[in-house]
């Protein structure tokens, strides 16, 4: 099947069809925290400040290899500890740290990720970092890379998860087991550089995945 911005943007009205609008990325210090975890569907003005952006960069390396509702686990943790910022983060104990993400899993690695991203995020000093930069930090890989750039710096870089290849790859677009960069250049050759669409198109692929018990995931249609 040709991958191309028809059968994308098709893909896309179908998924929003079925599920609507998601408001990614959820936060805890969103308005919405009580009625809807977080989640701001609609809402694209997020992050609105610089706690917003960090606690969506914690986010992202947190949820590497496990649930959302373990991250969250750890981000309440981290607030209750007043540990979610950048400098209570560089200069706790790591320790400390340890025990507070410990429900995101494998803790002492993502506690180490942690503070070397803190480093990383005071160096920046506002800046929008660079991909490769991102590359360079101890933890970080193409899925958290582009999941903190689309999701916290609103940079138009498409995440590639393994929900995405999983569907897509069902679909006949491409096999299961292609390469992350080749799948991205797929979306982003095909779809235009629209941030709220690459944020919208995500959220509502991993929310059909997980709305489908079986890996044979049905697309309604238009």
């Amino acid at each position: 099947m040709k991958i191309d911005l028809d059968n994308l943007i098709s893909i896309y009205k179908s998924l929003l069809k079925q599920y609507g609008r998601q408001g990614w990325w959820p936060l805890l210090s969103c308005e919405n925290i009580k009625n809807n975890k977080g989640y701001h569907p609609g809402d694209y003005s997020y992050p609105r400040n610089n706690q917003q952006k960090f606690e969506i960069c914690v986010g992202a390396i947190l949820t590497q290899n496990t649930a959302w509702t373990n991250v969250e686990k750890a981000l309440f943790n981290l607030k209750d500890e007043k540990l979610l910022n950048a400098k209570a983060i560089k200069d706790s104990k790591i320790e400390e740290l340890r025990v507070a993400v410990k429900p995101a899993g494998y803790y002492n690695q993502k506690a180490d990720y942690l503070k070397a991203f803190s480093f990383f995020y005071l160096s920046l000093k506002g800046k929008t970092p660079a991909r490769a930069e991102l590359f360079a930090v101890k933890g970080i890989g193409p899925e958290t890379a582009d999941s903190i750039l689309l999701y916290a710096y609103s940079m138009p870089e498409f995440i590639v998860d393994a929900y995405t290849k999983r569907m897509f790859s069902q679909l006949g677009f491409f096999s299961e087991k292609e390469r992350y960069h080749n799948v991205k250049e797929m979306f982003e050759k095909a779809l235009p550089k629209d941030v709220n669409l690459y944020q919208e198109y995500h959220a509502l692929i991993v929310k059909h995945a997980k709305n489908n018990n079986s890996r044979k995931n049905k697309i309604a249609e238009t």
